[in-house]
Order: C-alpha cells, then structure tokens, then sequence
C-alpha cells in the first residue's frame, strides 16, 4: 500500500511539473528594433501590459534606417518601429524586401530648424539647407520647403522629389544631402535643416519652439510597425499593435509631448 502510495504521489508531482511547464513554455518573446524618441519609449510603455498577456518584448535600439528593415527582412528582428509608409514602399522598392505595415501609430512632424536665423526671411541669399539622403525624406523635406514659398517644385515631382525637381529656387538656396540621423549634428554648421521629427527629438530639438516651418498635421508619414510579409496575423505581433493603440499611449504622448511633436493617429 505504501509502494502504491508513493507512486501515486509521484505520479501527481510529475503531472503538476508538466503543467508547470507548459505553463512557462506558453509565453512569448517578440523582438522589436526601434529608434529611440519616440518609438523606445512607446514600447516600453507597453511592456508591462503585454508582459500580463504572456508577451515578453525585446526591444533592440537602432539609430539608422536601414539595419532594422534588413534585420526583420532576414528574420533576426519580429518587427519595427521607427518609419512611415513612404519610407518602407521606397525601401521593398530599393531593396526587393517584403515587408508591411501592420498599424499606424504616430505622426512626427517634419520641421526646417536653423541655429544662424530666426525666421524664414532671415535666410540669406544662397545659404546652404541641409536635408535628408534618403529618397524619401529627402522629398518630404523639399516638399516643406515648398510649403514654406521657399522653394518651388515641378508638379510631377511627387513624394521622393529630388532637388532636380525644383523648377524655382528664387534665393538660390544650396542643397547639401546628409545622412538623416546625422542632421543635428550638422545643424550648427549650416544656414539651415530640415529635420525627421525623432531625431529633432533627441537632440533636445522642438517643433513648435525651435522650428522655423513645421509641417502640417495631415501630414501622410504616419510612423508604424512593420514586419515581414506572411506575418501580419501573428497574434502576439497584433497585441503589439493594439497596446501601443490605446488611450494609455494618447495621455502619455500628450503629457510628454504637449507642443505638438508627436501627435497620435488612432
């Protein structure tokens, strides 16, 4: 009786360390690359909320914008969180990648910044304007330098507009193309910039304070996630999406941004 009994028990301990680990084994971990301002501090907003749901979130900070596209594109990363729909269609286009957008979360405003002038009419004749190198954000520039009456492009010229799509250049403005993290950086070394919205951030730069044109807030770069093509119903990646869709992630975005740099879209 007291064999049968051992055995028993044995047999309840080993069923109850099973369930145990199908229990551990039941959570999941996403690996998500980001830039830092906004998008690092949007995810770790959510964290905790996806963690009670079993989702463990790995973020992985990047400062370009082409490694986490290659990287959720190769599989190392699930997803990402630092571009706009312009920028991830030239991307698949540039580089044959397969990636998609599976929900928008965010709008940075754009915004031409100068550490020499204070107003746009300060602008000198043939003074040197710094954009961004890639296609993408090198037309979103020109297009707010077009909303500004700074500058005048052809009607074909479209959202990946170059600078030999400007038909007028009435101050014959020079145009220098740098890489669109390193705009900052550059800044006090120039007449003028034009500036993504999270790199802005981070140098401690603000729109509506700093920003001698600030792009309007219909704007089409809405920031979302991305992953590859063939995942877009992956629960744990559709989670994601819906936390970082929430009133938590409005407040936050208002408390911490209340000038207007970050403005959601949901």
């Amino acid at each position: 009786m007291k064999k049968v009994l051992v055995a028993a028990f044995a047999a309840i301990a080993s069923v109850a360390l099973i369930s145990s680990c199908k229990k551990k084994d039941s959570s999941v971990t996403i690996k998500i690359g980001a830039t830092p301002v906004p998008h690092e501090g949007l995810l770790k907003l959510v964290k905790d909320d996806l963690a009670t749901s079993g989702i463990k979130l790995d973020i992985v900070e990047f400062n370009d914008y082409v490694t986490p596209n290659s990287a959720v594109e190769s599989g190392d990363l699930d997803a990402n969180f630092f571009q706009h729909k312009p920028y991830l269609d030239s991307f698949n286009s540039e580089h044959g990648t397969h990636l998609v957008d599976i929900g928008g979360i965010h709008i940075e405003p754009f915004a031409l910044y100068s550490k020499k002038y204070t107003s746009l009419a300060d602008i000198p004749e043939g003074a040197t304007i710094a954009i961004p190198n890639d296609p993408t954000n090198e037309g979103r520039a020109l297009l707010l330098l077009q909303a500004a009456n700074l500058i005048t492009l052809r009607a074909d010229a479209g959202l990946e507009a170059t600078p030999v799509a400007i038909e007028s250049n009435p101050k014959n403005f020079k145009f220098t193309e740098v890489e669109a993290a390193s705009l900052p950086r550059v800044l006090p070394d120039v007449d003028a910039a034009a500036i993504n919205g999270n790199y802005a951030l981070a140098a401690g730069l603000n729109s509506t304070k700093d920003g001698l044109f600030v792009e309007g807030k219909d704007s089409p770069y809405v920031n979302i996630i991305v992953t590859k093509q063939g995942r877009e119903e992956d629960a744990a990646l559709k989670a994601l999406v819906k936390a970082l869709q929430t009133q938590k992630v409005r407040d936050w975005v208002k408390e911490n941004y209340p000038n207007g740099d970050v403005v959601t879209v949901f």
